[in-house]
């Protein structure tokens, strides 16, 4: 068996509540083991056989059964979040700034980001790509207002992105 984390987008936010224990009832409903949720952010840490395709749709149909919203996830291993942590690029000072990973469903969308970001540069932010992920450094208290957060937040980047605290991945391990 293989641990696994699997990113909910949207969750308890914009109008659409999960209680976590019913978010696990849902993931333990799917047969999966060592079910654990984790903060209210809609992080699920789970023990599955095969984290492929077919898990990733079985959990967002599951999802939208159970709470009626368009449910987007992104399942990784631990070990492949932990890789991510690790190579975050940036040297933050969390009393200024907050460290970011955007999961990106593929490289397209990352790519498309990370251009897209390089010309809306700020001097109050800081992003680079990685593998899958872009890192972003975002100033604390204005982290909805900056150029990389509107321009991520638009409607094209709802179903294939999901952001992050690096703070709250550090927890997955």
């Amino acid at each position: 068996m293989t641990r696994y984390v699997a990113l909910l987008r949207g969750a308890n936010v914009n109008g659409i509540t999960l209680r976590m224990a019913d978010l696990a009832e849902v993931f333990t409903g799917l047969g999966l083991d060592n079910v654990k949720t984790v903060l209210a952010s809609g992080n699920v840490l789970f023990d599955a056989d095969d984290g492929g395709p077919e898990l990733k749709g079985s959990i967002e149909k599951a999802l939208r059964t159970r709470f009626g919203y368009e449910a987007w996830v992104q399942v990784l291993t631990t070990e492949r979040v932990a890789r991510i942590v690790a190579d975050y690029p940036f040297e933050t000072d969390e009393s200024v700034h907050h460290p970011y990973v955007v999961f990106c469903v593929d490289e397209a969308t990352r790519d498309e980001l990370a251009g897209a970001a390089a010309k809306a540069a700020s001097a109050v932010e800081r992003v680079a790509a990685g593998e899958g992920v872009l890192y972003w450094e975002a100033p604390r208290g204005g982290s909805t207002d900056t150029p990389f957060a509107k321009l991520s937040a638009r409607t094209r980047y709802k179903a294939p992105t999901t952001t992050r605290n690096v703070r709250t991945l550090k927890r997955f391990n």
